[in-house]
């Protein structure tokens, strides 16, 4: 199967805040898609998951690296020649108070995409506007109304139904639960699953819930400070990690037993000031002299499961879970 979906090497420096040099927010992230998969993103805050998401979609543009979609290269594309493409990529962002014109109608906010592709006359428009809102789960006659008078998870249902209304193959899910109350996360969850199977979508679901990402995902690829530390089938990933920060953040869920817990030693560094070798040694329960002087890779430990620590292998796996 051709991957829907397939991010080579992508790497954004920004520069530095007062000085001359450079800020690493993505480092070498390679990653794949499948079609009709789910892939959660996971990491603590900061560590370059949204950044990621923006050069997948081009919403940022990258220092280096491609991102092939549908087999084309986008990061080679112009601006005119991506925009036909940019139809199947959609995104749901963190704030649905944010996210939506204060100034527009729900039914514009949702009709906005179909205007700027020219997609259909004002009927038909409407016409869809109507379906999606339904589709959502909400009454279309609230399409003359405005954001203000909605609940943060009916806005969040309004940025999910402008997010469809182009019959896009891929939409990324920024964090689109964290702003709600638990309640309503489990409904808008609930909602994007039927929707993923009922519309044949693809996700690329971006939090640092490690519940909600094992609630929703396929696959898993988890992030620290820029980079992949350890990707792999969420079901085995969550029963074996393979790399010690995977392990601590699985071991933070709330409801894990006390005796189970990691905790990780102090905050990860700035990224201006990266500890040599390993980025997450001083935070490390198992690093060695090998950890302080050379940088691991991201390789394969075991079928369908990489991890970047140079103590990840199959044997050491109960080690990993063992290790206080």
């Amino acid at each position: 199967m051709t991957a829907l979906l397939a991010v080579e090497a992508m790497t954004k420096d920004y520069p530095a805040r007062g000085s001359a040099g450079m800020l690493r927010a993505v480092d070498q992230v390679s990653l794949s898609l499948e079609p009709g998969e789910t892939l959660g993103i996971v990491g603590e805050s900061g560590c370059g998951k949204s950044t990621l998401a923006r050069l997948i979609l081009r919403l940022i543009e990258p220092t280096s690296g491609t991102v092939r979609f549908m087999g084309t290269d986008l990061t080679a594309l112009s601006s005119r020649a991506l925009r036909p493409h940019r139809r199947n990529m959609q995104i749901v962002f963190q704030d649905p108070y944010a996210s939506l014109d204060p100034r527009m109608s729900v039914g514009s906010i949702i009709a906005e995409p179909l205007d700027i592709h020219g997609v259909g006359d004002r009927q038909a428009r409407r016409r869809r506007v109507t379906e999606l809102l339904d589709l959502v789960g909400l009454n279309p006659a609230v399409a003359d109304r405005y954001p203000h008078e909605f609940s943060g998870g009916q806005r969040q249902r309004i940025g999910i139904a402008r997010a469809l209304a182009l019959d896009p193959k891929l939409v990324v899910l920024d964090e689109p639960v964290s702003a709600l109350d638990v309640s309503i996360q489990a409904q808008i969850l609930n909602l994007l699953l039927e929707l993923k199977g009922r519309l044949k979508l693809s996700y690329i679901f971006i939090s640092h819930d490690l519940s909600v990402i094992e609630h929703v995902s396929d696959r898993v690829a988890v992030m620290y400070l820029g980079r992949i530390v350890e990707t792999g089938p969420a079901v085995s990933l969550f029963d074996r990690p393979l790399h010690p920060y995977t392990r601590a953040l699985i071991a933070a869920i709330p409801g894990t037993p006390e005796r189970e817990r990691t905790l990780l030693r102090g905050d990860p560094p700035s990224p201006e000031r990266l500890p040599s070798g390993c980025h997450f040694h001083p935070r490390c329960p198992l690093g060695g002299e090998i950890c302080l002087k050379t940088a691991p890779v991201l390789r394969l430990i075991e079928e369908n499961r990489k991890a970047e620590c140079h103590f990840a292998a199959p044997a050491a796996a109960a080690d990993l879970r063992d290790h206080s």
